[in-house]
């Protein structure tokens, strides 16, 4: 079962941050052995020609079927990693949200599929268990941010 690699350039992402308390609403990235390694608050690439309040608003239609409010402000970090041994680089853009029809991510566990075809699962993640477990939160140092 092989997993997605990423693309060799550099790639310019927005993700939105949804939270309730301290949890944050998150997809799971897997290994190739399909054994959860992290979680990345939902987004993807911003598009030519679009804004990225505009790239969010539709990347959550497209993976949740939602409309969200962007909360702001917003921060960038740069995102040098390495998954299944290939490089990526990301320049990510992200935010505060909500969304405006919240029972749509009232479950624990929610299985979409991305504009690519493959499913993803994703829900509420504590950050605290997170931080205790061997899980990580994508990208890394995310989780400085949301701690302030």
């Amino acid at each position: 079962m092989a997993t997605w690699r990423p693309v060799q350039n550099i790639r310019v992402i927005v993700i939105g941050i949804l939270r309730q308390g301290n949890r944050i609403f998150a997809a799971e990235v897997k290994a190739d052995n399909g054994l959860v390694v992290g979680v990345r608050p939902l987004g993807g690439g911003i598009e030519f020609g679009e804004t990225r309040e505009e790239a969010l608003r539709r990347e959550f239609r497209e993976e949740l079927g939602v409309d969200i409010e962007i909360l702001g402000p917003w921060n960038v970090m740069e995102n040098l990693y390495t998954h299944e041994g290939q490089a990526g680089h990301e320049i990510v853009f992200f935010a505060d949200i909500a969304i405006t029809d919240a029972d749509n991510v009232a479950k624990d566990r929610i299985v979409f599929f991305e504009h690519e075809g493959s499913e993803q699962t994703a829900g509420w993640f504590d950050l605290d268990e997170l931080e205790q477990s061997a899980i990580a939160l994508y990208p890394i140092g995310l989780s400085c941010f949301l701690r302030g």
